[in-house]
């Protein structure tokens, strides 16, 4: 009887404890200047800091410029991603086991470590300052090609043999059997891909130097120093920054548990 309260309880307080930052800076945000550290409710709202971040502020150029990045390396990453591990988890070729193993061990460097390299080889690419330097070194995640080649080992086999009967080569396969039923793991990727690419920052810093690149972390942290006083204003633009993120989140919340449900460790 005690645990059937004890754990609902905890579990109340914890997401009490992680929502109540995001419920502060969202009040603050509303809040006039003076009134920004002060603790409760202000004695009065303000939609002033939303509408100078937004009308004052290049504030909008940084949001396309994170949605062209998130959306194109999302739908290229998720077709190449898809194909990769089509390739992995049904094709029989040499040195089959060796690829896959090669592409996880990846997921064991992090992009610090790989970043000097990876600037030499854009910069002698001429992805310098280009929205092609923001994008390209972001399609591959050795992530998306494990996820999909779990999923595609649980695809019954048939299905593709009902379509060699039919006279489908490997590409039509891939195309009208596969990926119709892949639908529940793109999307479930799709939204991790949007969020990881809308929230970048360190390669965002580290490929451009042109205002008019800037992505929306790149521009948060600039008002930071720009506007170090005016903690208002960063927390509006925080909370507008927030939004696409929340609803591409909530849009795919359940297709992303499903998948992380039926897609299997086999």
């Amino acid at each position: 009887m005690r645990t059937k309260f004890f754990f609902p309880l905890l579990a109340h307080v914890l997401a009490s404890i992680a929502v109540a930052p995001l419920l502060w800076i969202l009040i603050s945000a509303l809040k006039p200047a003076e009134d920004v550290f002060s603790f409760g409710w202000p004695s009065a709202w303000t939609l002033e800091n939303l509408r100078y971040v937004l009308f004052k502020i290049p504030l909008p150029m940084f949001l396309m410029n994170s949605a062209i990045v998130s959306v194109v390396v999302t739908v290229v990453a998720l077709f190449f991603h898809s194909m990769a591990a089509y390739a992995l988890a049904r094709l029989r070729f040499p040195g089959r086991g060796i690829i896959f193993s090669g592409i996880m061990s990846t997921l064991l460097v992090s992009l610090p470590v790989i970043l000097v390299p990876l600037f030499l080889v854009a910069k002698q690419l001429n992805l310098l300052d280009s929205y092609a330097g923001l994008i390209v070194p972001s399609i591959f995640h050795a992530f998306g090609i494990f996820l999909l080649r779990q999923y595609y080992l649980n695809i019954p086999r048939e299905l593709e043999e009902a379509a060699d009967l039919d006279g489908c080569g490997y590409w039509r396969r891939y195309w009208s059997v596969i990926l119709p039923l892949s639908r529940p793991v793109l999307a479930s990727l799709s939204v991790l891909f949007f969020l990881a690419n809308w929230n970048a920052f360190l390669w965002p810093l580290t490929i451009t130097r042109n205002p008019d690149l800037r992505v929306i972390q790149l521009g948060i942290s600039g008002m930071q120093g720009q506007y170090a006083s005016a903690w208002n204003l960063i927390l509006a633009a925080a909370v507008i920054a927030a939004i696409p993120t929340v609803v591409v989140f909530v849009a795919g919340q359940k297709r992303l548990v499903d998948a992380m449900k039926t897609t299997g460790l086999k």
